[in-house]
């Protein structure tokens, strides 16, 4: 690893697909934000699903604005929509009469 000045330091940039992961290591300069990190980190040219216009987007779990400035060591997550809605799903397992345990399993009948 390069020596970092204090104004040029490492973040990381991650993306999570169904079939696998991008974490992209990215140098920038001190006053650069989330949006510079996405754009130059490439993620846009190769998930070109992405629309960095209306994509939620956080640091270390936290939703963030694109205009956030970056800190050294930041993780940049940009996060894809969700596919169903948790709670309409819940109301249809209930719905249908299905009880859940912790952690989103079905629960397993007792003496199967």
């Amino acid at each position: 690893m390069s020596e970092q000045t204090a104004s040029r330091f490492q973040v990381e940039v991650a993306y999570a697909r169904p079939e696998g992961q991008y974490i992209i290591p990215v140098e920038v300069e001190a006053g650069m934000t989330l949006r510079h990190a996405i754009e130059r980190s490439g993620l846009l040219e190769k998930c070109p699903e992405i629309d960095i216009a209306s994509a939620k987007v956080g640091v270390f779990g936290k939703l963030s604005k694109l205009d956030k400035e970056l800190r050294p060591k930041d993780r940049v997550e940009v996060y894809r929509p969700l596919i169903a809605d948790p709670k309409e799903v819940r109301k249809q397992r209930s719905a249908e009469g299905k009880r859940m345990k912790k952690g989103g399993g079905e629960l397993e009948e007792k003496g199967a």
